[in-house]
């Protein structure tokens, strides 16, 4: 199975399936350390329509973060099936899962998303020859003037604010133009202002390229920003 290009298949036609960006189905993800065993997913069940933003709250320990590791092919289910596009992740071998990673899946994280000593352009550069793109020079000078960022490009990361950042950061995924846009805390460290300029930041990827944004939050304005919201509860999504 060659995953380079399954999750950019053209809208189905007439009585053709369109698969969901994202579905869990009755997931469980145990750990074990010794004789001690964790339960961090209990029977997640989720579906994640293509193009829609969600938003995944909770408490610490409630799964969140497990959830994204598996959406993002960084780790296996215990039971249950995680499906992308369709796709269960389960059934691919490492080959495959590193062409997913690569190509169809963006991580944003609250921090640490970038090549510190590389400047924004060379860190969009990268991300885009790691993906297998063609004409990531032209690309990368296109993604960061469309984000506000042409005139940081040469500026090393180490040498941008936090939300200038996480701005390059979303500025890659778009440019990669990547099917699933997975975010833990993509705001955790940032003031209200800057907050709102990620979050449009994240708006615009979304209408430039139409990808479905996952999102792991504990902010209220992140939430607010989301078509859907849900909440993890012991692992699972909470009913209440």
């Amino acid at each position: 199975m060659d995953v380079t290009s399954l999750y950019r298949e053209p809208d189905a036609g007439v009585g053709e399936v369109v698969w969901p960006a994202l579905e869990c189905v009755d997931v469980f993800k145990l750990y074990r350390s010794g004789p001690v065993e964790t339960v961090a997913l209990r029977g997640l069940d989720l579906r994640v329509e293509r193009g829609e933003f969600l938003a995944v709250l909770g408490r610490s320990g409630s799964g969140k973060s497990t959830f994204l590791h598996l959406a993002a092919g960084l780790d296996d289910a215990s039971a249950g099936e995680v499906r992308a596009f369709g796709r269960p992740l389960g059934r691919m071998d490492e080959r495959q899962l590193a062409a997913y990673r690569a190509t169809n899946v963006a991580l944003v994280l609250q921090s640490d998303n970038l090549w510190t000593e590389l400047t924004a352009r060379e860190n969009v550069f990268a991300s885009l020859r790691l993906a297998g793109m063609e004409d990531a020079g032209r690309r990368s000078d296109a993604v960061l003037a469309q984000f506000g960022l042409d005139l940081r490009a040469q500026h090393r990361a180490s040498a941008l604010s936090g939300g200038e950042q996480q701005r390059v950061a979303i500025a890659a995924a778009a440019a990669r133009e990547a099917p699933l846009v997975l975010a833990d805390e993509p705001t955790g460290e940032l003031d209200a202002a800057n907050e709102r300029i990620v979050l449009e930041a994240l708006a615009k990827l979304r209408d430039f390229t139409g990808a479905t944004i996952v999102t792991v939050t504990h902010s209220r304005s992140v939430a607010e920003a989301a078509d859907r919201v849900v909440t993890f509860v012991d692992g699972r999504v909470s009913d209440s």
